[in-house]
């Protein structure tokens, strides 16, 4: 009897098997348009928490952070804070992060980047939008105005990442680039050009045109939008 019992409830599976095979059909069915993010979430912890039921985790997860994209631009440190996140696990989030945005990279990667602005700002977007401190992009394109390579040139504060037109000069001739795109966040959210940006992309363009270089635009990344300078005429 002993043994019987014993066997029966071996062979009981966890509650959330059924629903992890739900949640599978209805993405497979119906892609990311048919899950809340925090089903899109639990997609992912499958894996990385195959022991465990995900749900309350995922929810913990965009309640402190607000969406999926979120989650996964969340530093290690912050994510750990949830209940039931590991530093593997945090981990595990943000390479989900980091494929994304080579994802987005390869979309405009030697490519027309002019042609391809949609892409672009998807790109920068996916790098950019999220990050707790300023960064500072240079993109830098060839003759036919091909992406030859992002770098990110200046990181800092809140507020403030230190940049010098010498420096993005000085690799724009190693690169042999013959055009820039100028890109970073305001982790504020508000993507409003400051006084500090306008006169530092005048000055980066007068040093950039003393040797042939183009500076095509300046974008500024915000949480929902991005401002670019040409279209606000300041280029």
């Amino acid at each position: 009897m002993g043994d019987e019992d014993t066997h029966t409830t071996k062979s009981i599976k966890p509650h959330y098997h059924g629903h992890r095979d739900r949640l599978r059909a209805r993405f497979a069915e119906g892609g990311i348009e048919a899950l809340a993010d925090y089903e899109l979430l639990e997609l992912y912890l499958f894996r990385s928490i195959p022991r465990r039921d995900v749900k309350p985790i995922a929810k913990d997860l965009i309640a402190k952070f607000g969406s999926f994209a979120e989650v996964c631009a969340a530093p290690i440190s912050r994510l750990t804070e949830v209940k039931g996140i590991s530093e593997k696990i945090a981990l595990d989030l943000q390479i989900l992060k980091a494929a994304a945005t080579k994802f987005s990279q390869e979309s405009v990667l030697s490519r027309p980047v002019l042609s391809s602005w949609t892409a672009l700002l998807d790109y920068c977007r996916s790098a950019m939008q999220f990050e707790t401190k300023e960064q500072f992009r240079i993109l830098f394109l060839d003759r036919k105005n091909r992406l030859i390579i992002d770098e990110v040139l200046g990181q800092g504060t809140v507020d403030r990442a230190p940049v010098y037109p010498r420096e993005i000069i000085k690799r724009a001739l190693e690169l042999d680039s013959t055009a820039i795109i100028l890109a970073h966040n305001h982790p504020s959210g508000d993507p409003t050009p400051s006084h500090s940006d306008i006169v530092m992309t005048e000055n980066m363009i007068k040093a950039a045109k003393a040797v042939g270089i183009t500076v095509h635009d300046h974008l500024i990344i915000g949480r929902e939008n991005i401002a670019s300078f040409k279209s606000l005429g300041l280029i």
